[in-house]
C-alpha cells in the first residue's frame, strides 16, 4: 500500500500536554498493551516534566505528536530502557497514539522523525520493546526497518514480548 505520509509535528511536551495525554490515553484499546488502563493525571504531569528535562540534557525525549490541525494526538520518542530485565540502559524508541488517529500513518511518520533526531543526538542503535500480541506496533517496527533480535517473557505479566533493533550509524559514520 502506498499512501501519503501525514503531516505530524513533534514538540517537547508542555504542562498542558499532560492533560491531553491523560484524556486521549484514557481508552482501554489504547492501553491494552500498557497495563490495560490509563494512569492518573499526576503520572502524566510527572512524565511530561521528566521529558522536558531529558530533552534538555540529552537532545531527545518522548515528544508530543501534533497533527495537521494542531491537535495533540499522542507521543513518540526515545528513552533509556528503565527496567532491570531486557536491554537495560539501551535507548528504546516508543510511541502511543490516541485511538481516533490509528491507521493513518501518524506513528510511522513520527517514529521516522524520532530516528533522525536520536541519530543526530549521537545514539548509535535503538531498540523497540513490543508485546508479541501488538500487531500494529510490530508493523511499525517493520516499516522502520527494525529486525527482531530477541523473544522474551515479561516478568510481571508473563506475556511474550519482542525486542527489535535498529543500528543508526552507517558504515561511513564514526
Amino acid at each position: 500500500m502506498n499512501r501519503t505520509t501525514p503531516a505530524v509535528r513533534l514538540r517537547v511536551p508542555t504542562d498542558e500536554d499532560a492533560v491531553a495525554w491523560h484524556r486521549i490515553f484514557d481508552d482501554p484499546d489504547v492501553m491494552e498493551f500498557h497495563g490495560g488502563r490509563s494512569a492518573e493525571l499526576s503520572v502524566y504531569e510527572e512524565l511530561t516534566a521528566r521529558q522536558r528535562r531529558h530533552d534538555a540534557e540529552h537532545g531527545f525525549c518522548l515528544w508530543t505528536m501534533v497533527d495537521e490541525a494542531g491537535r495533540v494526538i499522542g507521543f513518540t520518542g526515545a528513552q533509556p530502557w528503565p527496567r532491570d530485565w531486557g536491554p537495560k540502559g539501551e535507548i528504546e524508541i516508543g510511541w502511543r497514539l490516541g485511538r481516533a488517529h490509528w491507521g493513518k500513518g501518524y506513528v510511522t511518520a513520527a517514529a521516522r522523525q524520532t530516528l533522525q533526531r536520536v541519530r543526530s543526538a549521537g545514539v548509535a542503535e535503538v531498540v523497540a520493546m513490543v508485546d508479541a500480541r501488538n500487531a500494529r506496533s510490530i508493523a511499525v517496527t517493520e516499516r522502520l526497518g527494525m529486525t527482531l533480535a530477541e523473544v522474551f517473557t515479561t516478568p510481571a505479566s508473563q506475556q511474550q514480548g519482542h525486542c527489535y533493533r535498529l543500528p543508526l550509524r552507517t558504515l561511513s559514520s564514526p
